[in-house]
């Protein structure tokens, strides 16, 4: 019998991570970090007050090059590349054309008008290198780089002094890139991440994701730099009511619904699902996401049920964690667009219902912007 384990894929840091005594979950088909020693709290703390490095390889990369290879992105993705050029990077959706759900959430980095990196989640890497594939032009390949490169996230509040120590650049806007050298390779620096807060995403070539994490590591002792996991990224970006492909949106959710439309050109001519969202917009959706934060002492979960009264549900908790930062229970839940935003709700806690107030996400100031 084959253990399921051995066909997960694994980071390069793999090693490293059962050094420093990680334990392990599966994601998107890779073997990942959940969590270290120190746990996800201190790890989640460390990020807010700060610095903490995540091991994010099992994201996607994928490589769109050739004539007009960022035009032809344009008019696939949703988000509109002339709002961007070279050095920058932009969030964006994949949208299915038919129904306007959401096939990936993704960002992509704009090289030049020949080149594009989409870095997508782990899970749908695939599907949408396959359906890029499928409508590229003559002379515009697509290619899965998926293994072929590290990532990792420097997020906190000192993340500019630890990459400035191993000679990496800082201090460039918010959502653009540099490359820089480190051992004579080529690192991708680019100012954003998934946590709120300021910090920095690194995609580098495999040959130096060691000695570039134990850099990173050594340079961030003196700010109590942590190594932290997947469970304290999930925490930090709920915190932030960052949405998760799998459970915020998905296939069966626009953007609309997501309150994702701030990604979506609507002037641009063409993009995947452009006709059913621009409809559904100019209707409304028929549900949004909103935030859950208790008033009580209540911790919500995926899939716990969501009710106005107890005799009418609403709908369902997609993401929900205790706030380390608010020590209090949040969530996103898609509810009814008829539901007064404001509203308190109940959500069914192992078989108590508990009281929750909906609100507009982040449930915290953001300073992911700040210079």
């Amino acid at each position: 019998m084959v253990d399921s384990h051995d066909q997960e894929l694994r980071s390069p840091l793999h090693a490293r991570h059962e050094a420093l005594g990680a334990k392990f979950a599966a994601f998107g088909g890779w073997s990942m970090p959940l969590e270290y020693p120190s746990g996800v709290v201190k790890e989640h703390t460390a990020v807010r007050e700060s610095v903490g490095i995540f091991d994010v390889s099992h994201l996607g990369k994928a490589v769109v090059e050739g004539p007009g290879a960022a035009a032809f992105v344009n008019r696939t993705l949703t988000n509109d590349l002339d709002r961007i050029g070279p050095g920058q990077a932009q969030y964006t959706l994949c949208c299915d054309d038919a129904t306007g759900g959401v096939v990936d959430d993704l960002i992509v980095y704009l090289h030049a008008e020949d080149r594009v990196l989409l870095v997508p989640n782990a899970a749908n890497t695939a599907e949408v290198v396959r359906r890029l594939a499928g409508a590229a032009p003559d002379r515009v390949s697509v290619t899965d780089r998926h293994r072929d490169f590290v990532v990792l996230a420097v997020q906190g509040t000192r993340s500019d002094e630890v990459l400035a120590k191993v000679g990496l650049p800082t201090g460039h806007d918010y959502m653009s890139f540099v490359e820089e050298t480190f051992d004579d390779e080529s690192v991708v620096v680019c100012r954003t991440g998934y946590t709120g807060e300021r910090g920095y995403e690194l995609i580098a070539p495999n040959a130096v994701a060691e000695p570039l994490w134990d850099a990173l590591l050594a340079a961030g002792e003196e700010f109590g730099i942590l190594p932290c996991g997947l469970g304290a990224r999930d925490t930090l970006r709920t915190e932030m009511g960052y949405p998760l492909h799998g459970q915020d949106i998905s296939l069966s959710v626009t953007p609309n619904e997501a309150r994702l439309g701030w990604a979506v050109g609507w002037r641009k001519d063409a993009f995947w699902g452009r006709d059913v969202l621009t409809a559904e917009k100019a209707a409304g959706p028929k549900r949004v996401l909103r935030g859950l934060v208790a008033t009580g002492r209540g911790i919500p979960r995926p899939h716990m049920s969501v009710s106005l009264t107890p005799d009418v549900l609403l709908g369902e908790v997609t993401s929900g964690t205790f706030s380390p930062t608010l020590r209090k229970g949040v969530g996103l839940a898609l509810i009814p667009s008829f539901v007064d935003p404001e509203a308190e709700v109940g959500v069914d806690i192992r078989g108590r219902r508990e009281v929750f107030q909906l609100v507009k996400p982040p449930f915290l100031d953001p300073s992911v912007r700040e210079e």
